[in-house]
Formats: structure tokens, C-alpha cells, sequence
């Protein structure tokens, strides 16, 4: 990490649906330069908070920072701050690259010559360089996965928000992805805000991690701290089943003491 400045925070945030809560106060910061792994098995709130970290999603309660801008209060000025790659992104397929690229920087209203000078840039750094007068839809789906990530980052975003980025690459095109993600949080300061199912990858990548279940956020720190926390040397992924299958015999505990309960006082 580049520096401490905190680039997300996120205070008492929680989203509910009917009686249904679907993420519980979330409390949190990440860092200008950080690649922050947000971890979770399927139904814990990871897609929920990074629809509401991103503006998708309104929040029933809390308060989101991006870059220093409340989502609620300016939201035009924190969605600036942010490049977001969701995890089943929508690509105009009869457009080429470059055209492709030339719309999301209109909607930016990013100037024409700069424009073009960043995206044979992007091109170039993520291997696509030949194919930017080509139409999307004869790219296989890793090139298309490398086209969304470069297009995010067109209006240099100071946040990037990815979702499974890693779905459908090939391992030279993770490489890359990964490479390039160490190399703009290390060279530009960027936060890299990144939600995945692959472990190996936020072991890999990521300087702090947080692990969502059930809504809350049961652990947030370094590997080096959760390996502490759980006394052991495992790989991430041996972590992440303990913590999550101990939170589950919790509250399975609690439910059988509550039934008892409420079963005595009958």
C-alpha cells in the first residue's frame, strides 16, 4: 500500500428486504493503493454491498465515502471515483473495441483526444492492441474479460470495484489481470476493491481481507492476522472454512438454545 488515506468507508450500513436483513451495520475502510479482498460464501451480502458501494443498490441505513463524496448526498462526484466490473458484465458485441471504448467514454464526457490516447494505451497493456478495429462478438470470452477491465478504467478511476474477474481467463490472461492490478495500486494509488470465490487469488493479491457471513463481516485483516487468529499456518482457504463453518455451528447452537427455550417456558 501507497498510503492511509482511506478511499471507501462505509458506516452502519445495512440493507434490508421485507423482514429479510440482508447485510447487518457493515463497518469498514479501504485504503488508497490497497487491493482489498471481500470474501463470503454464496447468501452472506458480498453482491448486496458491492451493489450499494458502487450506487446500484440504496441502502436501508448507513453511510458510503468514496473517495471522501457521500454516495448519498453526491452521488455524481462518488460514482466518478469508481470503475465497476460486475461479475456478468454487458458488452455492445457488433460494435468494435475501439467504438466500444469511444461509448463508455462518452458517457464519461471524457475529451476526444485524450480519449483516443488512453485507449490504444489500454489496449496495448492488456493485449489487445490487434484486435481494436475488431468486433466484439468474434473475441473469445477472455478477450472480452480483458476489454471490460480496460474499459473501466478509461476516466482513471481512483476506486475499482471487481466482481469475479478472474471467470472464463485462461491462466496467462489471469496473469495479467493480476499484474496489472498490483502494478496501478503501486504505480497510481488506485484501491482495488475485489470480491471473488477464488481463494487462491485473494491469497495471492490482496493486502487485507475481509470475510462476510450471513450479512456481517466476521473477520477483516492481513492473512499474517487471521492465520494468528486461528492459530495455524493454513492456506486461506482452510481459514475461510473454519471461520465460516464455525460461524454456522454458532448459530445453529443458537437457534437449539433459543427452540429450548422457548420450548421450557411453554
Amino acid at each position: 500500500m501507497t498510503t492511509t488515506q482511506a478511499m471507501i468507508q462505509v458506516q452502519g450500513l445495512r440493507k434490508v428486504y421485507g423482514g429479510f436483513e440482508a447485510v447487518k451495520g457493515l463497518d469498514f475502510e479501504v485504503q488508497a493503493g490497497e487491493v482489498f479482498a471481500f470474501l463470503g460464501p454464496n447468501g452472506a451480502g458480498k453482491t448486496t454491498t458491492l451493489r450499494m458501494i458502487t450506487g446500484l443498490l440504496q441502502p436501508s441505513a448507513g453511510v458510503i465515502r468514496i473517495g471522501g463524496f457521500d454516495l448519498a448526498k453526491d452521488p455524481v462526484e462518488a460514482k466518478r471515483q469508481v470503475g465497476f466490473i460486475p461479475d456478468r458484465p454487458y458488452i455492445y458485441e457488433k460494435l468494435t473495441a475501439v467504438e466500444f471504448m469511444r461509448f463508455v467514454a462518452g458517457l464519461y464526457a471524457l475529451e476526444r483526444k485524450e480519449t483516443a490516447r488512453r485507449i490504444e494505451e489500454l489496449l496495448d497493456l492488456f493485449d489487445l492492441a490487434p484486435w481494436g478495429g475488431s468486433l466484439i462478438e468474434n473475441f473469445s470470452h477472455g478477450m472480452k474479460q480483458r476489454l471490460v477491465v480496460a474499459t473501466a478504467l478509461l476516466h482513471r478511476p481512483r476506486v475499482l470495484v471487481v466482481d469475479e474477474p478472474m471467470v472464463g481467463l485462461d491462466p496467462r490472461g489471469a496473469r495479467l489481470i493480476k499484474r496489472i492490478f498490483r502494478n496501478i495500486c503501486a504505480d497510481a494509488g488506485m484501491t482495488v476493491f475485489l470480491s471473488t470465490h477464488s481463494l487462491e487469488v485473494a491469497e495471492e493479491l490482496c493486502d487485507r481481507i475481509a470475510i462476510m457471513h450471513h450479512g456481517e463481516m466476521v473477520r477483516l485483516g492481513t492473512l499474517e492476522s487471521l492465520r494468528a487468529e486461528q492459530g495455524s499456518d493454513a492456506r486461506l482457504e482452510e481459514i475461510f472454512l473454519q471461520i465460516t463453518e464455525e460461524d454456522d455451528e454458532s448459530a445453529r447452537q443458537d437457534r437449539l438454545e433459543a427452540l429450548i427455550a422457548s420450548r421450557e417456558g411453554v
